[in-house]
């Protein structure tokens, strides 16, 4: 009796835990079984959209319908000012918490930590996946200490297990996933039972940064095709999420903008280097220099200061494109920035542009002053005014305008401000 018994229970918890894993549509994860709370069933919704490196001007300049149509009725500011340094990884990840990459730990696409004595590098799944690298409450994070469900088709963040928790949903990036499969997915959460329905869910399309990386944001060609390809995505999705008579909020960002470059013009890393002297973090539009053990910064500085050719060394507490004094120790003592039109690369990519004839390029990284670099703001639904149009503003203010919409608590230790971004909402009349 008692074997059978045991053999009975066994099966109760192999297919509780298959059922799981299956309505996560990814891995099983410490948050699978989270379930939305009688308060979080009334809250609205909120699906946040990443269009990675989408210019501000794309839309004005190609015309994309759906999109045009999304914002022509709802708001629009003129720009989102990135962080510095405008590239991926820290963005995203800024988006996601509120807070500047001094603050929060994702201070590059890669970086040197000091806590773990490695070099964070964003291809390098084992690290994207450990959430002793992120700092901060990413808004899932957020929303499921509120018993809220929350579901992630890749956002920077959302496969690591930051402070024991992930996405109640969640997918591991793989960028061959197409599309229409995120959208499909993302309308199949929202038919999700209340209890179990996401109420903040982020989404990312890499489309426009991979092209503007390889034929460079003038290419008016290949940029319009891939824009009205991602378009028409986003017009099923927009189509998919009115169908289902819910309050859902869509919020369309970008981590960045793009500059032209030219392949004459980029600056070789190993002219530079020196291994004896210090450790070299390259992210392109800036270098993060880490002296090695006995040697000064003022003596990195000495033997950098007579390299200066298309570009400038600084200490880190002196370095333009900050809008803080830089204190997370992650950074290094001494950065070096190119001079706008320029940027460091490896003599393996030079060479390699140099064999295949490739004479333009599109790049990221510089100063937010540099209005290239600036990305879009756009949302539409119950929360939103209609045909509003805001001037620019920071990407750090984001996340408190998520957490307003949710009903959530919005931390005190972020950088972003509500009063910067709430004339967006109706209710700020």
């Amino acid at each position: 009796m008692f074997k059978k018994n045991f053999i009975y229970v066994l099966i109760l918890i192999v297919s509780a835990i298959t059922l799981s894993s299956c309505k996560s549509g990814s891995s099983l994860t410490e948050s699978t079984l989270t379930e939305n709370s009688n308060a979080s069933i009334q809250k609205p919704y909120v699906i946040l959209i990443s269009l990675d490196g989408f210019r501000w001007d794309y839309v004005d300049k190609y015309k994309p319908q759906n999109l045009t149509n999304f914002i022509n009725s709802g708001v629009k500011s003129e720009s989102l000012i990135s962080s510095f340094p405008s590239k991926t990884f820290p963005n995203h990840y800024t988006i996601a918490t509120g807070m500047y990459p001094d603050k929060q730990g994702i201070i590059g696409n890669s970086f040197y930590s000091y806590k773990k004595n490695t070099i964070y590098k964003m291809g390098n799944r084992e690290m994207v996946e450990d959430g002793t690298f992120y700092g901060g409450s990413p808004i899932w994070v957020q929303a499921d200490k509120a018993n809220m469900v929350s579901a992630s088709y890749f956002f920077v963040g959302s496969e690591a297990n930051i402070q024991g928790l992930r996405p109640t949903y969640y997918h591991h990036y793989d960028g061959e996933i197409k599309n229409n499969a995120r959208v499909k997915e993302t309308l199949k959460w929202l038919a999700l039972p209340k209890k179990q329905r996401p109420h903040i869910i982020t989404l990312y399309f890499s489309d426009m940064d991979n092209v503007g990386h390889t034929y460079g944001p003038d290419n008016d060609e290949k940029l319009k095709k891939t824009l009205f390809d991602l378009d028409k995505n986003l017009g099923d999705l927009f189509k998919g999420v009115k169908a289902t008579n819910l309050p859902v909020n869509i919020i369309i960002v970008s981590d960045h903008g793009m500059a032209t470059q030219k392949a004459s013009n980029f600056i070789s890393i190993e002219n530079i280097d020196n291994k004896n002297l210090f450790t070299l973090i390259d992210n392109g539009a800036i270098l993060n220099i880490h002296p090695k053990n006995n040697i000064s910064t003022d003596s990195i500085i000495q033997y950098l200061k007579p390299k200066e050719n298309h570009f400038k060394v600084y200490k880190t507490e002196n370095t333009p494109g900050f809008e803080y004094t830089p204190k997370n120790r992650d950074w290094g003592t001494v950065q070096i920035i190119p001079d706008l039109g320029y940027y460091f690369s490896s003599n393996q990519r030079i060479e390699y542009m140099k064999k295949n004839a490739i004479t333009t390029v599109g790049v990221h990284g510089y100063n937010p002053e540099y209005k290239d670099m600036h990305g879009i703001f756009y949302a539409k639904g119950p929360a939103f005014k209609k045909g509003f149009v805001l001037p620019s503003i920071k990407n750090i203010n984001i996340y408190p305008l998520m957490c307003e919409i949710l009903g959530l608590d919005i931390p005190d230790d972020i950088d972003g401000d509500l009063n910067k971004i709430k004339s967006v909402l109706k209710n700020d009349d």
